[in-house]
């Protein structure tokens, strides 16, 4: 069934293209906010669209629950998971699958490592790594690919340091990380030979079985040692579990600020002024830092399903239907925004959905933030200009998604 192009949010293409992206995105905002939508090979569900439905949404975690459809994936997918694991619709168990008690117990167990009086003792050793990577940016030339040489790698360092992964398996986590986010993606996907008897995840669950194995014998000081011996009801937790876990930390920890840097970059190169006033006043870095985060939104949806008969706005909502909270959508909404289609450096209040909302608030919202406020003054200081040296690309993906190419010149100071 087509609905005036809108069940186009399924499809990962639709995500290489922002601009068509938003303008189907304003579409449904005006005309149908609250959107039935069937998707060709996809599960039919509610698209919501509106910031103030998304975040009410998300504040009622107890009756718009995570379980069973938590991600967008097409039927051919569905049914692969079902025949890989004998019945189950679920590859992973990770936090964003969870719903209360199990997700408040489970997000307990490494909170404080990602809470900010944590983080700043980690402070110094991320200035480093931020240092080493503009240095090694500015030392090759004027020139570089941000995307793949940058926002890519120094994240993912700063991560793996975090989760206890040593350096030279971070390209094996990276190749990982995009074959799991971008599938659909010709410069991404698993190549066939490799799929014949494994996948990504079951890639994944050997690693960490592995260091699982290391850390319970030698417990060290990183979040791998906290998963490989936490403990649920007195007893350690399920294997499934522990290696969601790890796999989310593997994954969306990097890849959805590697996103978020890229996307802050181009921004800042489409919008001069805005670029010259945050050079011209460092002290406003933590605002741009939310507004690069609003602007991108690396993570495009979520599901939740009610567990009663509900209305959202105007539409009565049936128990166990599908809805699809469109955070890109909700970050461009007028009724919250002034001018949401301008890139402001100073916009304040940004009240912007790209963490989420409630419960579910990401994990690592403040890591991201460090980092990328780091790497940017870091790199500020240090250049005088900033411009495209090629076309900018996406990743074919409509769950994760951001730049994969941004080729740049500079001009250092």
């Amino acid at each position: 069934m087509k609905q005036n192009g809108y069940e186009a949010i399924a499809y990962p293409e639709t995500y290489t293209d922002e601009g068509n992206l938003h303008s189907i995105l304003t579409s449904m905002r005006k005309n149908d906010p609250i959107c039935w939508l069937e998707p060709d090979n996809y599960s039919p569900f509610w698209a919501i669209t509106k910031h103030s439905d998304i975040s009410e949404i998300e504040l009622k975690n107890d009756f718009f629950i995570n379980h069973p459809r938590t991600t967008l994936m097409d039927i051919t997918a569905e049914n692969y998971i079902k025949e890989f694991t004998g019945g189950s619709h679920q590859l992973v168990r990770t936090l964003v699958h969870m719903d209360n008690p199990d997700h408040k117990i489970y997000r307990a167990m490494t909170q404080s490592w990602f809470s900010p009086p944590n983080l700043m003792k980690l402070k110094s050793e991320i200035e480093i790594l931020a240092k080493n990577y503009v240095d090694k940016m500015l030392e090759s030339g004027s020139e570089c690919d941000f995307a793949k040489e940058i926002s890519a790698l120094y994240p993912l360092r700063v991560i793996m340091k975090i989760l206890g992964v040593p350096p030279e398996d971070e390209g094996f986590m990276l190749k990982l990380t995009q074959q799991l986010f971008g599938g659909a993606d010709d410069d991404m996907k698993r190549p066939e030979e490799e799929s014949l008897d494994s996948n990504v995840i079951s890639d994944f669950f050997n690693y960490f079985t592995t260091l699982t194995e290391e850390r319970r014998k030698n417990p060290t000081d990183d979040v791998a040692t906290v998963i490989a011996n936490a403990n649920y009801n007195g007893e350690t937790i399920g294997h499934l579990e522990a290696m969601s876990y790890y796999t989310i930390i593997a994954t969306a920890g990097h890849d959805t600020t590697s996103s978020s840097t890229a996307g802050g970059i181009l921004a800042l190169i489409e919008n001069p002024d805005e670029f010259d006033k945050l050079k011209n006043n460092p002290s406003l870095m933590p605002m741009a830092i939310d507004e690069t985060i609003r602007w991108v939104t690396p993570v495009k949806n979520f599901f939740r399903t009610p567990i009663e008969d509900c209305i959202i706005g105007d539409k009565e909502i049936k128990k166990d239907e599908s809805i699809m909270l469109v955070y890109p959508s909700g970050n461009r909404d007028e009724e919250v925004f002034e001018d949401p289609f301008k890139f402001k450096v100073d916009r304040n209040p940004n009240r912007h959905l790209a963490f989420g909302f409630g419960a579910h608030l990401c994990l690592g919202k403040h890591l991201a933030k460090m980092e990328m406020e780091i790497l940017y003054n870091e790199l500020f200081k240090r250049i005088e200009k900033i411009e495209l040296n090629g076309d900018p690309s996406w990743v074919k993906a409509s769950f994760v998604s951001g730049l994969k190419s941004l080729p740049i010149k500079y001009k250092v100071k």
